[in-house]
């Protein structure tokens, strides 16, 4: 195969520390302090001939180990072993210190810290591409996004709009589009029906914050800016997509999806600022890579549009929770799409949507 540098769009490298410890519930503590619990079950559900649960408990257990990895150092040796050496991450940190399950141990800061001391690092540092991240509800001047811009020299910023907050959120339409997009720096937003929510949000509104038409009064107000939606859409669109004959009408996957509005909203050429990765959705492979490949390789204009829109990117270490690694998807898909769109997604989409050419 030809050399390609990848660029993986779509990482994270947060742990344990970062997330509040009540989250998702506060009776799954005793497991998050105790992981070989989560062994004993899955042990208990193979012996009772329960292959599949304890798959999923084994998966769960290689998640939980990431998690409570000691830095994000320790998390990003563990991820560069699935890439060739001179692929590059782009690190999105997570704040969670306002959607309703108290504060984490480590404050959003010091994770900007560790992560600028990464991108620094003699060693590991020219693979590190860190990414700030902001609530409006916990930094309504965006001061802590400024500063690892301005000072740490981050290179975007990451938005997870599910946690409770719309993407034209005030704080963000005053004090963060703007100077980026006058700073030539990409955003990249969650757009998947899974994932963190706000603990008090419902599912409709959590939606309705996240969904692909979200952003069309982002894209309209600041039409230079390079936005990414996540996921294409998200493994429940894809699915409903792919299984058109489970239609259900009080399913919002078939009446509003995220899929297809991804295509018709870049295919369309009317928001030359829209991107999106396949991270985490792809690795369903088996049912969805062919849809992938039928997309990028169309010859009509919208087919051509979407081709130079998509940025390959992973979502790891949320894919630990998956049964393939990391590996196998990057190389199955280098194998489906072949070496000229791979490159494409992997090495030329990325180098434009990070503003490097």
């Amino acid at each position: 195969m030809s050399d390609i540098r990848i660029t993986n769009c779509h990482t994270h490298l947060f742990h344990s520390g970062h997330v509040p410890e009540d989250y998702p519930y506060p009776a799954l503590k005793p497991f998050k302090k105790m992981p070989w619990l989560i062994k004993a079950l899955a042990l208990s559900a193979r012996l009772a001939g329960q292959a599949s649960v304890a798959d999923k408990l084994d998966r769960l257990y290689r998640f939980q180990q990431e998690t409570d990895e000691g830095s994000q150092r320790e998390i990003l040796d563990n991820l560069q072993r699935h890439y060739p050496s001179n692929t590059r991450f782009v690190v999105l940190p997570m704040d969670l210190s306002a959607f309703g399950f108290g504060a984490p141990e480590v404050p959003l800061r010091d994770q900007h810290d560790e992560l600028a001391q990464l991108a620094t690092d003699p060693e590991v540092g020219p693979s590190v591409i860190p990414f700030a991240t902001i609530d409006p509800r916990a930094d309504p001047n965006a001061t802590e996004l400024w500063r690892a811009i301005d000072d740490l020299r981050f290179r975007g910023v990451k938005l997870y709009p599910r946690l409770g907050f719309a993407p034209n959120d005030p704080v963000l339409m005053q004090h963060v589009y703007p100077r980026l997009q006058d700073k030539n720096l990409p955003v990249m937003s969650h757009c998947s029906r899974g994932g963190v929510q706000g603990r008090h949000l419902s599912d409709y509104w959590a939606d309705r914050y996240t969904e692909p038409e979200a952003f069309i009064p982002v894209m309209r107000a600041f039409p230079n800016l390079r936005i990414c939606l996540a996921h294409f859409g998200g493994q429940r669109d894809w699915h409903a997509y792919v299984n058109p004959d489970h239609s259900d009408p009080l399913d919002d996957t078939f009446n509003r999806n995220w899929l297809r509005s991804i295509r018709d909203l870049i295919g369309s050429g009317d928001h030359e600022g829209l991107w999106t990765d396949i991270s985490y959705t792809l690795f369903q492979f088996e049912d969805y890579a062919p849809f992938l490949r039928l997309f990028l390789m169309g010859e009509d204009e919208e087919s051509e549009r979407l081709r130079s829109r998509v940025l390959f990117g992973s979502d790891y270490y949320m894919t630990r929770q998956e049964a393939l690694s990391e590996k196998a998807v990057c190389i199955r898909l280098r194998n489906v799409l072949g070496e000229e769109i791979f490159r494409q997604i992997a090495e030329e989409n990325p180098a434009k949507w990070l503003g490097e050419t």
